[in-house]
């Protein structure tokens, strides 16, 4: 499944940047998120618990930070187990470009799925993965406007 997108953020590219990179921000805006922390450099270790149709399992995994061009781009690559609910793995490319005083951040997605996960189908697998993105660029929008109730800590579900 690929996914794109792009978001407007009213913030200079440094401070989209820092959040970006900011376990406590990144771990309050993925959606289902029970836990995000640095395990090393640019490794963070996660745990995930997401639905997706009638397939609710909670994911541990594996996050890397590659490809660092600070403040312009990097690359996130990982992967989660669910046990018997599945696996994901995949990757995104972010990038931040200057517009004046807003920061355009776009990003590209590749991710896999198998397991029972993957058996639901994958009209309901992609919709469920462009909610969850939708989720955490919303979020990290807030985030960067400062709204106090930015956080999306609740149980991804779709």
């Amino acid at each position: 499944m690929d996914l794109k997108g792009e978001y407007r953020l009213a913030a200079p590219r440094d401070t989209v940047w820092a959040m970006l990179n900011d376990p406590a921000v990144l771990k309050s805006c993925i959606p289902g998120c029970q836990s995000l922390e640095m395990v090393g450099e640019n490794e963070m270790a996660a745990t995930v618990v997401a639905k997706v149709g009638p397939v609710k399992a909670t994911f541990t995994g594996a996050v890397r930070i590659e490809n660092v061009d600070a403040p312009r781009r990097y690359s996130i690559v990982g992967e989660g187990k669910g046990g018997i609910a599945g696996f994901a793995s995949g990757g995104a490319n972010v990038e931040l470009e200057e517009d004046g005083e807003d920061t355009v951040l776009r990003y590209e997605v590749d991710a896999k799925v198998g397991g029972k996960i993957a058996q639901l189908g994958g009209r309901l697998v992609d919709s469920t993965a462009k909610k969850f993105a939708n989720q955490f660029f919303d979020c990290f929008a807030a985030h960067v406007r400062g709204d106090a109730d930015a956080d999306a800590a609740q149980p991804a579900e779709a």
